[in-house]
């Protein structure tokens, strides 16, 4: 049987769960430099854990989009430090995080997938399961801040089946069982 899971708006609410959504929208500022800037302040926090490691700041260049479905058969985590990804041509992004079922693993009936609208960025708290990035852009650049040093950082786990991410349906086409 196939497994969908549908994309969802991308918002603070639905997100919390996982990490932060990182925009400006529905956040306070204070100006700045001599009243020309509005900052933004600390929309997130990077979060970082072990020895000899950093916060480091990186752009990661995706060369393919992807098209609407497609399947996914792996999520990973970094348990030992969070991941932002920030878009920095306003593209539009998927992002599809899972809930833990317990220390080792996802809980593959709590997957879920969000899009961003271009102008909206996410930060992974530490150890939250997730797809590797998504893009919809060929050629699309992101700001990424994450955790620098070393150990492995990196769990990978492959999913007892694959689940196709589709778009989101309207309301009246969702039948109840």
């Amino acid at each position: 049987m196939r497994k969908n899971i549908q994309i969802q708006p991308l918002t603070l609410e639905s997100f919390s769960a996982f990490g932060d959504v990182i925009e400006k929208e529905n956040h306070d500022f204070f100006a700045i430099n001599q009243g020309l800037t509005q900052r933004y302040h600390a929309l997130s926090v990077a979060q970082i854990s072990g020895d000899n490691t950093a916060v480091g700041m990186s752009i990661f260049h995706n060369l393919c989009a992807t098209e609407i479905p497609f399947k996914i058969d792996m999520l990973e985590r970094h348990p030992h430090g969070s991941q932002s990804f920030i878009p920095l041509q306003q593209q539009k992004f998927i992002i599809i995080v899972a809930l833990a079922f317990d220390e080792t693993r996802p809980d593959e009936q709590q997957i879920y997938a969000f899009l961003s609208n271009g102008r909206q960025g996410v930060n992974y708290h530490q150890g939250v399961w997730h797809h590797p990035l998504i893009t919809l852009e060929a050629k699309s650049d992101f700001l990424v801040v994450d955790r620098i040093g070393e150990g492995k950082n990196c769990d990978v786990h492959h999913l007892t089946q694959s689940y196709w991410i589709i778009e989101q349906q309207p309301q009246s086409e969702i039948v109840s069982l």
